[in-house]
């Protein structure tokens, strides 16, 4: 089932204000709040639905790349989302919990805000290298990523410091009387959880270094540097917790015919003087295989020819971008001209069909370039 809108989930307009996107979540999370919907798992979907949909748009850098690349652009196609298994009902409380102010008893969320914070593992950051014909299909690959995991046989105790609640509480006596202040435990670092048993070879809280392979959708029509994020992919958590994501940041290899702007290829054609005159089929290279042109007789240097849709293909699936194909026509050194073929050139320079006669049909420079982009 592929994903809603996020604006659509929480019925904004894409103009919509940090204020007027904060009240839309709040709406729908009350809404569909587990206190008010006991059980009913189509409303547990619903509310962590528009809790991923004010995680990303409620974040000015992940708006701006879901914006111009959709959920591919903030890890939907590579295994994100909360649905994928990276936040649970206690880290969405967690995050979002201050938006509902007291709009359930005891200004909590069913109990949910006094439990331990749940450990989050470390993300991990790779590069990965894709060629243009990678990109231009999408492709899954398989990478090996070394994480930290949670050895076997690791276990883990209830703080002693805060007895597993993950808090200290503090009580001081003032003029007004007593003041409880209600603190993060520094001791477990709010999870309740410290090591109980550690194995040989693994780190002070139970996590062990391992290599593993991990798979990697990559969507047709990434960009050089658009970062995609593998849900629970990332370094474990101590003790059961969270793991981390896997950030895949997307190089760009360099193709040897084909130049990329956007989702535009170009690409420089030679002919010869003959060609050029004479006019001629070309064989060119595409992202889909090669086709056969024609450069009409006659055709200037500096020419462009225009291959609509052969382009690459934008990420959120509304097309394709264009092959613009450079006609540069290729001038022989004359030092390797023979004597005839040089005696050819020389009578021809008063030749008056030799003469430039530019007319109105051929564009200068910068009007062919207002043209490609027109």
């Amino acid at each position: 089932m592929s994903k809603r809108d996020y604006y659509e989930v929480l019925e904004v307009t894409k103009t919509v204000t940090e204020v007027e996107l904060k009240k839309a979540y709040r709406k729908k999370a009350i809404k569909y709040h587990p206190d008010k919907n006991p059980g009913d798992k189509e409303a547990e979907e619903k509310f962590k639905e528009a809790a991923e949909a004010y995680e990303v748009l409620s974040d000015p850098q992940k708006r701006a790349r879901y914006d111009q690349f959709g959920h591919a652009g903030v890890g939907g196609a590579a295994g994100g989302g909360f649905d994928g298994g990276g936040m649970n009902m206690e880290d969405i409380f967690s995050h979002f919990g201050d938006i509902f102010g007291g709009a359930f008893g005891g200004g909590g969320f069913g109990g949910f805000s006094s439990r331990p914070k749940q450990a989050q593992g470390s993300n991990l950051r790779i590069r990965l290298s894709l060629s243009l014909s990678e990109i231009v299909n999408g492709v899954e690959k398989t990478v090996k990523v070394k994480r930290l995991k949670l050895a076997e046989g690791a276990t883990s105790k209830n703080c002693p410091t805060c007895q597993g609640s993950g808090q200290s509480r503090r009580v001081m006596n003032t003029p007004f009387g007593q003041m409880q202040t209600q603190t993060v435990c520094s001791t477990c670092g709010g999870t309740g959880k410290v090591a109980d048993h550690i194995p040989p070879g693994a780190n002070n809280q139970g996590l062990i270094k391992v290599e593993e392979e991990v798979s990697i959708k990559i969507p047709a029509g990434v960009k050089e540097g658009i970062q995609l994020q593998v849900r629970n992919k990332g370094n474990d958590a101590p003790f059961g917790g969270v793991p981390g994501d896997l950030i895949v940041v997307i190089d760009e290899i360099e193709d040897e015919e084909l130049k990329r702007e956007g989702d535009n290829l170009h690409y420089e054609l030679y002919v010869s003087v003959p060609e050029a005159v004479l006019g001629t089929k070309k064989e060119i290279p595409t992202v889909t295989g090669k086709v056969k042109i024609s450069v009409e007789p006659g055709t200037q240097s500096g020419k462009i020819l225009r291959l609509k849709g052969k382009g690459l293909p934008q990420m959120q699936g509304y097309g394709h971008g264009d092959l613009f194909i450079h006609v540069n026509v290729w001038t022989p050194n004359p030092s390797k001209l023979n004597k005839e073929q040089k005696e050819f050139f020389e009578s021809m320079l008063n030749n008056e069909q030799f003469h430039p006669k530019p007319t109105k049909n051929d564009k200068t420079f910068f009007e062919k370039i207002k043209e490609m982009f027109s």
